[in-house]
């Protein structure tokens, strides 16, 4: 824990909450594709589906499970390593995690461990479909 509310642990890693494509796997962002390769562990929302995507891109970053079902009695796990320094990505199947994923304990309890949680955003889906379907403005 940390002595001032809002202060980060200076010797923890960080949680990085990256968003990932909700179509094409080529439509990730270079910064989201080099945390991934960086990260020392990526929580994810479904590990058969992000291993599609790390395959595409050669990332051999180990993956564990964070999902509804488990997130409140794993999150000590991810909690533990980000203490001893490790950084931590959680992914979700598509899209931005706790936007309609799991991923709201997780970091929930980053946070209350004095973890920094950064994030890494992507392509924004209501743009591209207003862009694409010609907008009515």
């Amino acid at each position: 824990m940390t002595d001032a509310p809002g202060a980060f642990n200076s010797t923890a890693g960080k949680l990085y909450v990256v968003a990932t494509p909700i179509g094409n796997l080529d439509d990730i962002s270079a910064r989201a594709l080099k945390v991934l390769r960086d990260a020392a562990l990526i929580a994810a929302e479904d590990t058969r589906h992000s291993i599609r995507l790390l395959q595409h891109f050669g990332i051999n970053t180990p993956l564990a499970a964070c999902h509804e079902h488990n997130e409140r009695d794993e999150g000590s796990r991810f909690i533990t390593r980000l203490l001893a320094g490790d950084a931590v990505a959680l992914i979700s199947d598509a899209g931005t995690p706790l936007i309609s994923d799991p991923g709201y304990h997780l970091v929930r309890q980053a946070r209350a461990a004095g973890i920094e949680v950064v994030p890494v955003p992507g392509g924004v889906c209501p743009d591209c479909g207003a862009v694409g379907g010609g907008p009515a403005f």
